[in-house]
């Protein structure tokens, strides 16, 4: 078996050369001239057998519209699409409207498994229809895990399914990384408790709290004890806010997920507008002493500000931000 694949960063390079080991040939295009097998993609697609299977790895929104829709028309009647990126699931029912025309089929799949799926297999969940889906079922079997199929593969439902679940997936991901965080940090705080990292290394067996998460903190807190020096700014891949999104859309109570969300955006931010006007408004109604950036006379020193494992925020944005070692 041959497929094509375009996009061979930190994922799509390591699912090549999972195929690869499991027999299946693959032709890979990339703009980075040192990672591709092909020097573009009509010279990729000229590679290909018909019927063509085509994996895009790429970013969501602009990159993969703009890319499928080159596949549209490169391809033929009979090939199939296979979008693995992060898109949202409407831009798959999007494309997959350009495609039907044409004969060409489309699968959605999302991915998960990071940099560790080239050795432990990746959780595939896909979305298309049942035809398409079973000729690429060759592909889906050599990159999901070992062991039954169905514990690291499902064929969610129609187009735009597979990366309905995978946002949701990640969604899911970003309340359980949250929880997992807190604890860190009571533990931290707490200074009767003097093994943080063996606490959670307690935890990585017999106890409900166990996952492959947990595995990983472990792993940070064994590479840099305590986690110092590493800065708190903390990005989000879209996925967490689209699921937020669905979760008003459809009346769906998520308060976990949604705090750990703006918790992320909580971490950008040098100070808060949001705090500044609760601070203006205690001072107005309770008549408490309002803090100024450039004042540090009103602290009050009998409050504690943070516990000893962090750091206040500091009132110059020209200082170094909190967790930067300094």
């Amino acid at each position: 078996m041959k497929i094509g694949m375009i996009g061979l960063g930190k994922m799509g390079s390591n699912m090549r050369e999972r195929l690869r080991r499991s027999g299946i040939e693959v032709v890979g295009y990339d703009l980075d001239e040192n990672l591709r097998d092909a020097d573009s993609i009509e010279e990729m697609v000229e590679q290909l057998e018909s019927p063509k299977i085509v994996w895009v790895m790429v970013p969501h929104g602009d990159p993969t519209r703009s890319t499928v829709e080159k596949l549209g028309e490169l391809l033929q009647e009979g090939d199939l699409i296979i979008e693995g990126g992060n898109s949202k699931y409407t831009e798959d029912r999007e494309l997959d409207a350009i495609m039907e025309p044409k004969g060409i089929g489309y699968v959605d799949c999302g991915v998960s498994g990071g940099i560790w799926g080239l050795d432990n297999g990746y959780g595939l969940m896909c979305g298309g229809r049942d035809a398409d889906v079973e000729r690429a079922m060759p592909v889906f079997d050599a990159l999901r895990p070992e062991g039954p199929r169905e514990e690291g593969f499902v064929h969610a439902g129609e187009v735009g399914a597979g990366h309905y679940a995978k946002m949701v997936h990640n969604g899911i991901e970003y309340g359980l990384m949250h929880a997992y965080a807190e604890g860190f940090e009571l533990l931290l705080a707490k200074d009767i408790v003097k093994d943080v990292k063996g606490c959670f290394q307690a935890w990585s067996r017999g106890t409900v709290v166990r996952s492959w998460l947990l595995d990983l903190l472990v792993t940070a807190l064994d590479d840099t004890p305590e986690l110092k020096g590493i800065d708190e700014y903390t990005t989000d891949s879209g996925e967490g806010r689209w699921t937020v999104e669905e979760a008003i859309e459809n009346a769906v109570p998520m308060p976990v997920i949604s705090a750990a969300l703006f918790a992320r955006f909580a971490s950008r931010q040098e100070n808060s507008p949001a705090m500044q006007a609760v601070a203006a408004l205690r001072g107005q109604f309770g008549g408490h002493a309002v803090k100024m950036l450039d004042d540090e006379s009103s602290r009050d020193p009998e409050q504690v500000e943070v516990h000893q494992g962090a750091e206040a925020q500091r009132p110059d944005p020209g200082e170094s931000r909190p967790g930067d070692g300094s």
